[in-house]
């Protein structure tokens, strides 16, 4: 019986997730009503009411899903990487870029990097910094492992790498959501523009 209401329970969390995520697409994060989130996932307000306190909350759930998705999708290029440096950071580069908007908007990505920001010390707060830290560190991963493989310096601080290419791909990810316009396959060529000089510096 315990596995039948766990599976019921995360059921009606999908169903929430889903129903947030393109009321916010739809009505913007301010315009989309919790009663409406509730009417389209089929539950009732009370039941979004005992998973989450606020729209804040779903919404972090919403971010929570996206990346702990390209996180699971990383591990296999950190596990078997390419054996070109440039290749196998692109490759996990691009699945946290290309997965970006899945569920998310830029809209609702600038009201989750506001909120972050605002509160850093809340719940949401430190559950984005530690989604960030998560990248960071599947990055340092991949470092590792092209260290490992001889095709990255072992002299070099492969954390530290990490950290760089994590906050470079960060702060230009944050300059696309600013604008509206800015579309994917233009932020992939910028952070590949960067990446080759740091690439032509590690590399052995």
């Amino acid at each position: 019986m315990s596995g039948l209401r766990e599976r019921q329970k995360a059921d009606r969390h999908r169903r929430i997730i889903e129903a947030a995520a393109a009321l916010f697409r739809e009505a913007g994060y301010e315009g989309a009503k919790i009663e409406a989130i509730a009417a389209q996932a089929e539950v009732s307000i009370g039941t979004i009411y005992n998973y989450y306190e606020n729209k804040g909350d779903i919404l972090g759930a919403i971010v929570s899903l996206e990346v702990n998705e390209v996180l699971n999708a990383g591990r296999g290029v950190v596990a078997r990487p390419q054996a070109n440096v440039g290749d196998a950071l692109d490759t996990l580069v691009g699945i946290y870029i290309e997965h970006s908007l899945h569920y998310l908007s830029k809209e609702m990505w600038r009201q989750a990097m506001a909120i972050s920001t605002q509160l850093p010390d809340s719940p949401f707060g430190q559950a984005y910094t530690a989604l960030d830290r998560e990248l960071t560190e599947q990055i340092s991963a991949l470092v590792a492992r092209l260290q490992e493989t001889g095709l990255v310096r072992k002299d070099l601080d492969g954390a530290a790498l990490g950290e760089l290419i994590f906050n470079n791909m960060n702060m230009m990810f944050i300059e696309f959501v600013k604008r509206d316009e800015a579309k994917i396959p233009e932020l992939r060529a910028a952070i590949r523009r960067q990446n080759r000089i740091l690439v032509a510096a590690i590399g052995v």
